[in-house]
Protein backbone atom coordinates (compact mmCIF):
# COMPACT_ATOMS: atom_id res chain seq x y z
CA UNK A 1 0.00 0.00 0.00
CA UNK A 2 1.38 3.37 -1.03
CA UNK A 3 0.25 6.94 -0.33
CA UNK A 4 1.31 9.49 -2.96
CA UNK A 5 0.87 13.25 -2.71
CA UNK A 6 0.55 15.69 -5.59
CA UNK A 7 -1.01 13.29 -8.10
CA UNK A 8 -2.87 15.87 -10.20
CA UNK A 9 -0.19 15.73 -12.90
CA UNK A 10 3.44 15.04 -13.67
CA UNK A 11 5.54 12.88 -11.38
CA UNK A 12 2.76 12.15 -8.91
CA UNK A 13 0.34 10.97 -11.57
CA UNK A 14 3.02 8.89 -13.30
CA UNK A 15 3.98 7.33 -9.96
CA UNK A 16 0.39 6.31 -9.28
CA UNK A 17 0.25 4.47 -12.61
CA UNK A 18 3.67 2.93 -12.04
CA UNK A 19 2.67 1.48 -8.65
CA UNK A 20 -0.60 0.23 -10.15
CA UNK A 21 1.40 -1.61 -12.79
CA UNK A 22 3.27 -3.35 -9.96
CA UNK A 23 -0.09 -4.32 -8.40
CA UNK A 24 0.20 -2.07 -5.36
CA UNK A 25 -2.80 -0.66 -3.56
CA UNK A 26 -2.44 3.02 -4.50
CA UNK A 27 -3.87 5.95 -2.58
CA UNK A 28 -3.44 8.85 -4.97
CA UNK A 29 -4.08 12.27 -3.45
CA UNK A 30 -4.28 15.88 -4.60
CA UNK A 31 -5.72 19.18 -3.41
CA UNK A 32 -8.50 18.98 -6.00
CA UNK A 33 -10.11 15.53 -6.32
CA UNK A 34 -11.45 16.44 -9.77
CA UNK A 35 -7.85 16.41 -11.02
CA UNK A 36 -7.41 12.73 -10.15
CA UNK A 37 -10.73 11.23 -11.19
CA UNK A 38 -9.04 9.36 -14.04
CA UNK A 39 -6.70 7.73 -11.53
CA UNK A 40 -9.73 6.50 -9.64
CA UNK A 41 -11.12 5.05 -12.85
CA UNK A 42 -7.77 3.30 -13.41
CA UNK A 43 -7.96 1.56 -10.03
CA UNK A 44 -6.45 3.97 -7.51
CA UNK A 45 -8.11 4.97 -4.30
CA UNK A 46 -8.30 8.76 -4.52
CA UNK A 47 -8.57 11.40 -1.84
CA UNK A 48 -8.32 15.10 -1.14
CA UNK A 49 -5.07 16.06 0.53
CA UNK A 50 -3.60 19.52 0.98
CA UNK A 51 -0.22 18.87 2.61
CA UNK A 52 -0.35 22.29 4.25
CA UNK A 53 -3.44 21.20 6.22
CA UNK A 54 -2.57 18.97 9.21
CA UNK A 55 -6.20 17.80 9.49
CA UNK A 56 -6.14 16.61 5.87
CA UNK A 57 -2.95 14.64 6.51
CA UNK A 58 -4.32 12.94 9.62
CA UNK A 59 -7.61 12.11 7.91
CA UNK A 60 -5.93 10.44 4.92
CA UNK A 61 -3.50 8.41 7.02
CA UNK A 62 -6.27 7.29 9.38
CA UNK A 63 -8.36 6.23 6.39
CA UNK A 64 -5.60 4.12 4.88
CA UNK A 65 -4.78 2.44 8.19
CA UNK A 66 -8.46 1.71 8.77
CA UNK A 67 -8.98 0.28 5.27
CA UNK A 68 -5.66 -1.50 4.72
CA UNK A 69 -4.15 -1.93 8.16
CA UNK A 70 -0.76 -0.79 6.90
CA UNK A 71 1.15 1.74 4.83
CA UNK A 72 4.14 0.23 3.09
CA UNK A 73 5.38 3.34 1.31
CA UNK A 74 4.86 7.09 1.23
CA UNK A 75 5.84 9.27 -1.72
CA UNK A 76 6.15 12.91 -0.72
CA UNK A 77 5.82 14.47 -4.15
CA UNK A 78 3.56 17.50 -3.68
CA UNK A 79 5.43 20.76 -4.13
CA UNK A 80 5.96 23.80 -6.30
CA UNK A 81 8.71 26.23 -7.24
CA UNK A 82 8.87 29.79 -5.94
CA UNK A 83 11.48 31.27 -8.26
CA UNK A 84 12.70 34.84 -8.40
CA UNK A 85 15.54 36.90 -6.88
CA UNK A 86 15.60 36.58 -3.11
CA UNK A 87 15.38 40.35 -2.66
CA UNK A 88 11.95 40.20 -4.29
CA UNK A 89 10.65 37.22 -2.27
CA UNK A 90 8.57 38.54 0.63
CA UNK A 91 8.19 36.71 3.92
CA UNK A 92 4.79 35.27 3.06
CA UNK A 93 6.03 33.81 -0.24
CA UNK A 94 9.04 32.19 1.42
CA UNK A 95 6.87 30.82 4.20
CA UNK A 96 4.39 29.31 1.71
CA UNK A 97 7.27 27.69 -0.16
CA UNK A 98 8.51 25.98 2.99
CA UNK A 99 5.02 25.14 4.21
CA UNK A 100 4.34 23.02 1.12
CA UNK A 101 7.82 21.73 0.22
CA UNK A 102 9.22 21.07 3.71
CA UNK A 103 6.50 21.14 6.36
CA UNK A 104 4.13 19.22 4.08
CA UNK A 105 6.37 16.13 3.90
CA UNK A 106 7.11 16.47 7.61
CA UNK A 107 3.40 16.35 8.47
CA UNK A 108 2.94 13.15 6.50
CA UNK A 109 6.13 11.59 7.89
CA UNK A 110 5.00 12.26 11.45
CA UNK A 111 1.62 10.68 10.74
CA UNK A 112 2.92 7.47 9.12
CA UNK A 113 6.15 6.84 11.01
CA UNK A 114 4.57 5.36 14.16
CA UNK A 115 2.76 2.75 12.04
CA UNK A 116 5.89 1.87 10.06
CA UNK A 117 8.07 1.79 13.15
CA UNK A 118 5.65 -0.52 14.95
CA UNK A 119 5.71 -2.94 11.99
CA UNK A 120 9.48 -2.45 11.53
CA UNK A 121 8.95 -2.02 7.82
CA UNK A 122 8.25 0.76 5.36
CA UNK A 123 9.71 3.16 2.82
CA UNK A 124 9.58 6.94 2.71
CA UNK A 125 10.49 8.51 -0.61
CA UNK A 126 10.94 12.28 -0.67
CA UNK A 127 10.96 13.88 -4.10
CA UNK A 128 13.61 16.56 -4.06
CA UNK A 129 15.43 18.16 -7.00
CA UNK A 130 18.90 18.89 -8.29
CA UNK A 131 18.13 22.35 -6.94
CA UNK A 132 18.61 20.74 -3.55
CA UNK A 133 22.26 20.23 -4.45
CA UNK A 134 22.98 23.26 -6.64
CA UNK A 135 21.54 26.69 -5.82
CA UNK A 136 21.19 28.69 -9.02
CA UNK A 137 20.57 32.45 -9.00
CA UNK A 138 16.88 33.24 -9.28
CA UNK A 139 15.89 30.00 -7.55
CA UNK A 140 16.91 30.73 -3.97
CA UNK A 141 13.59 30.10 -2.23
CA UNK A 142 12.97 26.84 -4.07
CA UNK A 143 16.58 25.67 -3.65
CA UNK A 144 16.47 26.49 0.06
CA UNK A 145 13.34 24.36 0.48
CA UNK A 146 14.90 21.44 -1.37
CA UNK A 147 18.18 21.79 0.54
CA UNK A 148 16.03 21.47 3.66
CA UNK A 149 14.40 18.31 2.29
CA UNK A 150 17.85 16.83 1.66
CA UNK A 151 19.09 17.47 5.20
CA UNK A 152 15.76 16.40 6.67
CA UNK A 153 15.87 13.12 4.76
CA UNK A 154 19.45 12.35 5.80
CA UNK A 155 18.61 12.76 9.47
CA UNK A 156 15.33 10.85 9.14
CA UNK A 157 17.07 7.97 7.37
CA UNK A 158 19.58 7.61 10.18
CA UNK A 159 16.91 7.87 12.86
CA UNK A 160 14.66 5.21 11.33
CA UNK A 161 17.33 2.73 10.21
CA UNK A 162 17.19 0.75 13.49
CA UNK A 163 13.45 0.25 12.97
CA UNK A 164 13.62 -1.17 9.45
CA UNK A 165 12.16 1.93 7.79
CA UNK A 166 13.99 3.13 4.67
CA UNK A 167 14.24 6.76 3.54
CA UNK A 168 15.30 7.78 0.05
CA UNK A 169 15.53 11.03 -1.86
CA UNK A 170 14.77 11.20 -5.58
CA UNK A 171 16.51 14.03 -7.40
CA UNK A 172 15.21 14.80 -10.88
CA UNK A 173 16.51 17.57 -13.05
CA UNK A 174 14.12 19.18 -15.55
CA UNK A 175 11.03 17.01 -16.14
CA UNK A 176 8.36 17.27 -18.84
CA UNK A 177 5.59 18.39 -16.51
CA UNK A 178 3.42 21.43 -15.77
CA UNK A 179 5.83 22.50 -13.01
CA UNK A 180 6.92 25.58 -14.95
CA UNK A 181 3.35 26.85 -15.22
CA UNK A 182 3.18 27.27 -11.45
CA UNK A 183 6.67 28.83 -11.52
CA UNK A 184 5.44 31.42 -14.03
CA UNK A 185 2.36 32.10 -11.90
CA UNK A 186 4.47 32.73 -8.82
CA UNK A 187 6.92 34.93 -10.76
CA UNK A 188 3.99 37.00 -11.97
CA UNK A 189 3.02 37.86 -8.39
CA UNK A 190 6.38 39.41 -7.47
CA UNK A 191 7.14 43.11 -7.27
CA UNK A 192 10.16 43.11 -9.54
CA UNK A 193 13.41 44.92 -8.92
CA UNK A 194 14.74 46.20 -12.24
CA UNK A 195 18.30 45.26 -11.32
CA UNK A 196 17.38 41.59 -11.71
CA UNK A 197 15.79 41.86 -15.15
CA UNK A 198 18.27 39.33 -16.54
CA UNK A 199 17.29 36.72 -13.93
CA UNK A 200 13.61 37.17 -14.67
CA UNK A 201 14.27 36.88 -18.38
CA UNK A 202 16.25 33.67 -17.85
CA UNK A 203 13.52 32.17 -15.66
CA UNK A 204 10.75 33.06 -18.08
CA UNK A 205 12.65 31.71 -21.07
CA UNK A 206 13.28 28.35 -19.35
CA UNK A 207 14.97 26.93 -22.45
CA UNK A 208 17.35 24.94 -20.29
CA UNK A 209 15.16 24.26 -17.26
CA UNK A 210 11.64 23.92 -18.69
CA UNK A 211 9.56 20.98 -19.87
CA UNK A 212 10.80 21.47 -23.44
CA UNK A 213 14.44 21.43 -22.43
CA UNK A 214 16.55 18.92 -24.37
CA UNK A 215 17.69 17.48 -21.04
CA UNK A 216 14.19 17.13 -19.56
CA UNK A 217 13.08 13.56 -18.82
CA UNK A 218 9.62 12.04 -18.99
CA UNK A 219 7.85 11.82 -15.61
CA UNK A 220 7.52 8.06 -16.13
CA UNK A 221 11.30 7.78 -15.74
CA UNK A 222 11.12 9.51 -12.37
CA UNK A 223 8.16 7.31 -11.38
CA UNK A 224 10.13 4.18 -12.27
CA UNK A 225 12.91 5.32 -9.95
CA UNK A 226 10.43 6.01 -7.15
CA UNK A 227 9.02 2.50 -7.45
CA UNK A 228 12.54 1.10 -7.41
CA UNK A 229 13.24 2.92 -4.15
CA UNK A 230 10.00 1.57 -2.65
CA UNK A 231 10.53 -2.09 -3.57
CA UNK A 232 14.28 -2.39 -3.02
CA UNK A 233 15.30 -4.30 0.12
CA UNK A 234 18.28 -1.93 0.42
CA UNK A 235 17.42 1.32 -1.38
CA UNK A 236 19.94 4.01 -2.18
CA UNK A 237 19.88 7.13 -0.02
CA UNK A 238 19.69 9.21 -3.24
CA UNK A 239 18.59 8.58 -6.78
CA UNK A 240 19.51 11.11 -9.48
CA UNK A 241 17.22 10.63 -12.48
CA UNK A 242 18.49 10.85 -16.05
CA UNK A 243 21.94 10.98 -17.63
CA UNK A 244 21.92 14.75 -18.06
CA UNK A 245 20.85 15.24 -14.44
CA UNK A 246 23.66 12.97 -13.27
CA UNK A 247 26.14 15.00 -15.29
CA UNK A 248 24.82 18.23 -13.76
CA UNK A 249 24.98 16.70 -10.29
CA UNK A 250 28.75 16.44 -10.59
CA UNK A 251 28.86 20.25 -10.57
CA UNK A 252 27.91 20.15 -6.90
CA UNK A 253 31.34 18.64 -6.19
CA UNK A 254 33.15 21.60 -7.73
CA UNK A 255 34.61 24.22 -5.38
CA UNK A 256 32.19 27.01 -4.55
CA UNK A 257 34.29 29.60 -6.36
CA UNK A 258 34.22 27.52 -9.52
CA UNK A 259 30.45 27.12 -9.28
CA UNK A 260 30.11 30.88 -8.77
CA UNK A 261 32.17 31.53 -11.91
CA UNK A 262 30.06 29.11 -13.95
CA UNK A 263 26.81 30.73 -12.90
CA UNK A 264 28.23 34.18 -13.55
CA UNK A 265 29.20 33.08 -17.06
CA UNK A 266 25.72 31.65 -17.69
CA UNK A 267 24.18 34.86 -16.45
CA UNK A 268 26.33 36.98 -18.76
CA UNK A 269 25.65 34.70 -21.70
CA UNK A 270 21.88 34.83 -21.18
CA UNK A 271 21.68 38.64 -21.35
Amino acid sequence: TVVITGCSSGIGRASAYAFLDEEWRVYATARNPADIETLGEAGCEIGTLDVSDPADVSRVVDRVIEEEGRIDAVVNNAGYGQHGPLEDIDDDSLQRQFDVNVFGPHRLVRAVTPHMREREDGAIINVSSLAGEIAAPGMGAYSASKHAVEGYSDSLRRELEPFGVDVSVVQPGPVRTEFRERVDDELGRLDRTDAYADLYEFQEDATLLGADSPIAVHPAMVAETIVEAAVSPDPEPRYVVGNAARALAYASYLPDRVQDSLFAAIRRFST
